[in-house]
């Protein structure tokens, strides 16, 4: 149980990360916006895959999904446009927050990694 708390408390980024997976997994039926399909479609599919991705980061940490995330992160800030769910209040700002939360999380996790050397455990 020790190693799994110290393991959280160096990667509690991740840990943080699933529960972003499953707060946007859970947010269409939350915020009821079941009816905007592509919305609805788009959180749960990239809630999944937060979700699972920060699972395989708590068991073996490797930067290039940190990169993915990045990128999966900027996704969602802009898939209200891209997707035309702009209209849907609570979904977009769900979108975009949940978006810039993760690009956050993953750019602070990269740099981390960065400046603490390749290779090594993340402080």
């Amino acid at each position: 149980m020790e190693k799994v708390i110290n393991r959280l408390s160096r990667q509690w980024r991740d840990a943080v990360m699933l529960l972003l997976g499953l707060w946007l997994f859970a947010s269409p039926f939350v915020f009821n916006y079941v009816d905007a399909v592509f919305a609805m479609y788009n959180a749960i599919a990239f809630g999944a895959i937060f979700a699972v991705a920060a699972i395989a980061a708590l068991l073996a940490f490797h930067e290039w999904e940190e990169w993915v995330n990045a990128a999966f992160g900027a996704w969602l800030m802009a898939a209200p446009w891209v997707l035309d769910f702009i209209a849907v209040k609570y979904a977009m700002l769900n979108h975009i927050v949940t978006g810039l939360i993760v690009a956050a999380l993953a750019a602070w996790t990269i740099w981390k990694n960065r400046i603490s050397g390749f290779g090594q455990q993340r402080a």
